[in-house]
């Protein structure tokens, strides 16, 4: 259950916090009941808080009654200093790369054991996709997702490799198998998947690595119909770009931006 505070005492930070975290990918609309019981608050210090939350903007509330994240608070998570650095130095790379491959772009970062899209350029309509900017998705089902797992440390590697959901019929859920496929991706320098994550849907995805050229920040990845054919085109147009994003994190007049 998500929420992290019934202790008597807590400080209203961190109840308000509490109320804040009940907030996740399954749980995008709650009611005033069930906002309370995954903050593990009462009811009425819940009403309180989600009041004066809607009052300033970090929390919705519905004609329904049930509560949503508010605006305010996306446009304030946007200003984290990596996120912010990492989405402006990739724009222009993003575009380049959407026009050149006419698919859907992603640019994504691990949250421990969940793949965060902080950009989605779209692509070909009829290809179904998921993601949406500021959503989460499974770390082994997605091209980005199993870049970022490949070059995770050990403990999330192994937290994630504990719980291989199947999403689709053709999701890895075997451990022995991800672990081969992790090798693959740190020997070949890129990841594919084949309808693992949405069915009609196949991606790419290559590491960005930092300043010192060496740590994986972020991946960038492309969803298309099918990689059979165009699969070397993709991979290589995702290393050029991936590239160009790094050095220019690398560049003295980034740094300050990412640090």
């Amino acid at each position: 259950m998500a929420g992290n505070t019934s202790t008597p005492g807590a400080s209203v930070v961190s109840r308000a916090l509490a109320v804040l975290s009940a907030f996740d990918e399954d749980h995008r609309s709650l009611s005033l009941t069930r906002l309370a019981r995954r903050a593990r608050l009462p009811v009425p210090t819940t009403y309180r808080i989600a009041s004066e939350l809607v009052d300033g903007g970090a929390l919705t509330r519905r004609t329904s009654g049930e509560y949503v994240i508010g605006r305010r608070l996306w446009d304030i998570g946007l200003l984290a200093p990596v996120q912010t650095g990492l989405r402006q130095t990739a724009s222009p790379f993003l575009t380049d790369l959407h026009a050149a491959t006419r698919a859907t772009v992603h640019l994504a970062i691990r949250d421990r054991a969940q793949v965060l899209y902080l950009e989605r350029i779209s692509g070909n309509a009829s290809v179904p996709v998921v993601s949406t900017v500021g959503s989460r998705l499974p770390l082994h089902s997605t091209g980005v997702g199993k870049v970022l797992f490949a070059y995770a440390p050990t403990n999330i590697q192994e937290e994630a490799l504990a719980s291989l959901a199947r999403v689709t019929p053709y999701t890895v859920t075997s451990a022995a198998q991800m672990r081969r496929q992790l090798d693959r991706v740190r020997r070949d320098g890129y990841a594919t998947t084949s309808e693992e994550m949405t069915l009609g849907a196949c991606s790419a995805a290559v590491p960005i690595r930092a300043a010192d050229g060496e740590t994986v920040v972020a991946a960038l990845g492309v969803v298309v119909a099918d990689l059979r054919r165009d699969r070397a085109r993709l991979v290589t147009a995702l290393q050029v770009a991936a590239q160009g994003i790094g050095r220019s994190l690398r560049a003295p007049h980034r740094r300050s931006r990412v640090d």
